[in-house]
């Protein structure tokens, strides 16, 4: 008997993607968009989004079930992202960040769920952006890496701007263990199923029907 997850084996493609500063995370429409960056499979579409004015890593993919499951509250994964601050984050500041801050979410106040977050000391290597953030000499900056099981709308922004440190520059740097390590901005890799479901903590999902079926136990007549 041959499944869903059988069929995806063999059709479903998956591309990562260093998305540049002003591309939207679409394939139409005006301005720059994924389709400015290469020629895709028509299916294919992105896994989540990245605001215009953000960076980094994008996944792209036909697999339907795991759109489904990456974008659904239930399922958190982390989502890791490198933010270039405005000021010197405090301890008590990176507190607030790790133990949740109320934003604005849809128009009403949210709190968000406990996460990561720490100073990055030194920087992070990361190509240049273009265009660059706006320098002031008279004010410092601080690379900070933010660790999220969630995803609401420009949720980083809000939250380093909730406790007195605006984001300058946003890069996500990784979705659990697929990164964009080694990549330059716009370049595009394509994966297959097994990789990108074993560094997503999935590969318990691509047991076949048949291999579940033969691991139940076997019935006496």
């Amino acid at each position: 008997m041959v499944t869903l997850l059988d069929n995806l084996k063999i059709l479903a493609r998956y591309f990562i993607i260093y998305k540049p500063y002003g591309v939207l995370t679409q394939f139409s429409g005006e301005g720059p968009t994924l389709a400015s960056l290469g020629a895709f499979p028509r299916e294919v579409y992105p896994v989540g989004r990245l605001d215009k004015d953000s960076e980094g890593l994008l996944l792209i993919t036909d697999d339907k079930w795991l759109n489904h499951h990456l974008l659904n509250p239930r399922f958190g994964h982390q989502r890791t992202y490198y933010a270039q601050v405005e000021g010197i984050p405090t301890s008590e500041a990176l507190k607030q960040l790790k133990s949740g801050v109320t934003i604005n979410v849809d128009g009403s106040d949210y709190k968000t769920k406990p996460a990561l977050a720490k100073i990055l000391d030194p920087a992070p290597l990361l190509p240049e952006r273009n265009p660059p953030i706006r320098y002031r000499a008279a004010i410092p900056d601080t690379w900070i890496e933010l660790t999220l099981i969630e995803g609401k709308n420009r949720q980083v922004r809000k939250m380093t701007a909730a406790v007195g440190f605006p984001t300058l520059r946003l890069v996500r740097y990784s979705m659990e263990k697929i990164t964009i390590s080694g990549m330059e901005v716009g370049e595009i890799r394509e994966l297959d199923q097994e990789t990108v479901y074993r560094a997503l903590g999935l590969t318990g999902f691509m047991k076949t029907q048949s291999q579940r079926q033969s691991d139940k136990p076997s019935r006496r007549s």
